[in-house]
């Protein structure tokens, strides 16, 4: 399988002056990029999109916060990629190699569409 899909950012590619594309498993990585960082109420027309990881920055850093971060990514992923994505794990670091200025989020899911599964990792500064 070719699957192409509009790169995210939306831009034009310059060799073929047409949108660039990408492919589907960086296709998908991308919303799910997207998602997590797009504040709800950031959108005009779809203002209860995204999760809002970056507000997260600014609260004082616990297990707490670990936990809530984990909820709202695995909610925000089931609700607008569940037709692309099966969420297998969040994951939230906050080791000693992380600053805590820094977000640091893993997220385990399988490609509804090839069954596979992926990781990506998400660093929010």
């Amino acid at each position: 399988m070719n699957r192409q899909d509009y790169a995210f950012p939306f831009r034009i590619d310059p060799t073929s002056r047409q949108a660039a594309q990408s492919g589907y498993e960086a296709h998908v990585a991308q919303m799910i990029r997207q998602v997590l960082l797009t504040t709800p109420g950031e959108r005009v027309n779809l203002p209860e999109f995204g999760c809002g990881l970056r507000q997260l920055l600014f609260a004082p850093h616990s297990d707490a916060l670990d936990a809530t971060t984990q909820l709202q990514v695995y909610q925000a992923l089931n609700r607008w990629l569940a037709d692309h994505i099966e969420v297998k794990q969040v994951k939230v670091d906050s080791g000693p190699e992380f600053n805590e200025a820094e977000l640091h989020v893993l997220i385990e899911y399988v490609l509804v569409e090839t069954r596979t599964t992926k990781r990506l990792e998400v660093l929010v500064k």
